[in-house]
C-alpha cells in the first residue's frame, strides 16, 4: 500500500546528523506525513568537495532504520530541480500528496528557482526554522515566493545549531560533538572517512 502524504526532505547530508532526523520526525507529526524519505543530492550545488554518494545513502539508511516513517530515497539527478525531479517524484508517488521538506535557509532561495510555480501549485511546504531565521524571516520568505503553497506548514527545530560542517570537523579530530549519530560515528569510522590527511 503506498504512502498516501510522502514528505520529500533534499539536501546534502554530509553526514546526516540528529538535527535532520528530528526535523524529519517532526516533519512527519506536524504535515500528518506517512513517510519522510531523505534523498541526497549527487552533487549539491555550490559545494565542490562533498563525500562520495554512496557513503552518504549509506550513513542515511543506518540513520533511518530505526523509525518506520524515515527511509532514504536515491534520486538519478545530479541535484534536485523541478523541472526533472519533481515530475519523476509525482509519477513514483502516484495517487500521493508531495510535502516538499526544508529549512528555511532552503526556503530563502526559493523564490528563486526555476519553474518553483511548478512545485507551489502541486505541492505543501514543511519548513523547519533554522538558528539564524526568525519567524518574521520565514513569512517574508513565503511572502516573496511567486504564488503561496497550497499549505504550509512551519516548525521550530529541536536542533537548530547542529549542522554537517561542526560533525565532519569533530570526526577529522577524532572527539564527540553534540548532534553526531552513534550509527555514523561507526560508519565513518570504518570507512576512513572525514579523515584529515597529512
Amino acid at each position: 500500500m503506498k504512502p498516501r502524504r510522502v514528505g520529500i526532505y533534499s539536501g546534502t547530508f554530509d553526514p546526516v546528523h540528529a538535527g535532520h532526523i528530528a526535523f524529519a520526525l517532526q516533519a512527519a507529526k506536524a504535515a500528518s506525513l506517512d513517510m519522510v524519505y531523505l534523498m541526497p543530492e549527487r552533487q549539491p550545488r555550490g559545494k565542490d568537495s562533498v563525500t562520495h554518494y554512496a557513503h552518504r545513502v549509506a550513513m542515511i539508511r543506518r540513520a533511518t532504520e530505526p523509525y518506520q516513517k524515515l527511509a532514504v530515497l536515491e534520486s538519478e539527478d545530479k541535484q534536485f530541480t523541478v523541472t526533472h525531479t519533481w515530475p519523476r517524484l509525482e509519477k513514483e508517488f502516484a495517487g500521493s500528496t508531495l510535502v516538499y521538506v526544508c529549512g528555511s535557509d532552503v526556503l530563502r532561495h526559493m523564490a528563486g528557482w526555476q519553474h518553483v510555480q511548478q512545485l507551489l501549485a502541486r505541492s505543501e511546504l514543511c519548513i523547519g526554522r533554522r538558528q539564524q531565521d526568525s519567524s518574521r524571516d520565514i513569512q517574508q520568505a513565503l511572502a516573496a515566493l511567486p504564488e503561496p503553497p497550497i499549505r504550509s506548514y512551519c516548525i521550530e527545530s529541536l536542533a537548530p545549531s547542529i549542522s554537517s560542517s561542526s560533525i565532519r570537523i569533530a570526526l577529522s579530530e577524532r572527539r564527540s560533538v553534540k548532534g553526531l549519530l552513534a550509527s555514523v560515528r561507526a560508519y565513518a569510522k570504518r570507512e576512513w572517512l572525514y579523515i584529515k590527511h597529512g
